[in-house]
């Protein structure tokens, strides 16, 4: 184990000086800024900002100004009371106006005033989107993150086992060339180094698509080479235990439902409203003018002046559609208080299965730390016992493999104990609470 320790720290430190290393917070800083799922998730939020804006709530006045112009030229006849007749071809009509004029609601059964905060609540709901979405993001980014690391790790393991299988190459081909070992033991010892080459070859493209995979979620140049941080340091369980109790106040899919109950609350409330009166009031100011061919009463007219008014309307029954609506939004209503109760049981069985597996999976790392000192132990004396002829080739491939399986498995179990208990902060809604340095 110490060797094994030994080899990863001196090839990190050689990593950490020939390129960029990116640390977990760094990885998540630039998610949070370039991701562009999370980028159009805010997008969303900022026309949800809007439609909750005072300009969107119908409580403002509206101020229309017109102007307008017509000229009719047409023959005319035209006869009076007194029975004279009179005509006139071409006659000229003109005729101009212009108006300001402003509509007020006073009051519309306070339809306006739910209508108003339930867009409001779902401004509030575009933001526990916005969230839901970074929380994906990230269990998504330290995955990719963290299997970069598991790769990177795998590469120095076979490295260091390749370069191990090359020097008993050497060692079979000096024996042989003595005398000292047969045939067969040289090529056994070649077919092994051969087959630690490919499993090198294969680890390292497969760590080179896992740094594109990464990248593609930091949104930057596929090509970006780096290396990441492999040390975790895992939460403490005071700290988890706290985070655990407050998961019901802060797990964004009990959040998000419950916002939903709001909205339908406040749409069932603005459909009772049209139920209600309503009142408006109106003002203009206008000027019109118009002047008339001999067949009309008037040469010409001037108009200028100030109106106002109000209207008092009660729309008694609409053909059904008010009661309709009502109902409906009873029905939405009572169908958002079902869906938080099954969420509510969701979120409690993902948070059950979620601290079971990170439970099991702290337990398997410790376990397989076990593993990699036996086997590390039982390579060590393998090599010895060979160097000295009591066992065979085969016997010590085995202890090498064994050593291998025991490392890789080991790393393996590291990773997903971290990624285990992201998934279980992330059920807590603690997911952006804890730094990970």
């Amino acid at each position: 184990m110490n060797r094994y320790i030994f080899i990863f720290l001196v090839s990190f430190s050689a990593a950490l000086s020939a390129q960029e290393v990116l640390q977990p917070e760094e990885a998540m800083n630039m998610a949070l800024e370039n991701n562009f799922g999370i980028l159009v998730s805010k997008n969303d939020q900022a026309q949800a900002k809007n439609n909750a804006s005072i300009l969107n709530s119908r409580f403002l006045p509206s101020v229309t100004a017109t102007t307008g112009a017509h000229i009719a030229i047409d023959d005319q006849e035209a006869t009076f009371q007194d029975g004279q007749t009179r005509t006139v071809d071409g006659a000229e009509t003109t005729r101009y106006n212009a108006s300001v004029n402003m509509n007020f609601t006073l009051f519309d059964g306070m339809g306006r005033l739910y209508n108003f905060k339930r867009l409001k609540e779902q401004y509030e709901l575009s933001k526990l989107g916005v969230r839901q979405t970074i929380e994906q993001t990230l269990i998504q980014l330290f995955s990719a993150y963290y299997e970069v690391a598991r790769l990177e790790e795998g590469v120095l393991i076979l490295e260091q086992t390749y370069e191990n299988s090359k020097r008993r190459l050497e060692r079979a081909d000096k024996r042989f060339e003595f005398g000292s070992s047969t045939r067969l033991d040289l090529l056994n010892a070649r077919v092994d180094l051969n087959t630690d080459s490919i499993n090198l070859i294969q680890q390292r493209q497969a760590l080179t698509n896992a740094k594109r995979n990464l990248n593609v979620i930091l949104a930057r140049d596929l090509e970006t080479d780096f290396t990441v941080n492999p040390l975790v340091r895992f939460v403490d369980d005071e700290v988890l235990l706290e985070k655990r109790k407050e998961y019901t106040a802060k797990n964004v899919r009990l959040l998000q439902v419950r916002s939903n109950e709001k909205i339908n609350t406040l749409t069932l409330k603005a459909q009772r409203s049209t139920l209600l009166p309503s009142l408006a009031v109106n003002s203009g100011y206008g000027y019109s003018e118009g002047v008339f061919p001999a067949t009309g009463f008037l040469a010409s007219s001037q108009v200028i002046g100030l109106s106002a008014g109000a209207t008092l309307s009660w729309n008694l029954f609409n053909q059904g559609s008010q009661q309709v609506g009502i109902k409906n939004a009873k029905i939405a209503l009572a169908s958002t208080e079902l869906q938080e109760k099954q969420i509510e049981q969701e979120v409690l069985r993902d948070l059950l299965n979620a601290e079971g597996a990170y439970r099991n999976a702290v337990e398997v790392y410790r376990l397989q730390q076990e593993n990699v000192v036996t086997a590390s132990d039982n390579f060590e004396r393998s090599k010895n016992q060979f160097d000295l002829g009591q066992i065979t080739s085969i016997e010590l491939r085995q202890a090498q493999i064994n050593l291998l399986n025991a490392e890789l498995t080991g790393v393996q179990a590291k990773f997903s104990a971290k990624l285990a208990e992201l998934e279980y902060l992330n059920q807590c809604g603690a997911l952006l609470d804890v730094s990970l340095n």
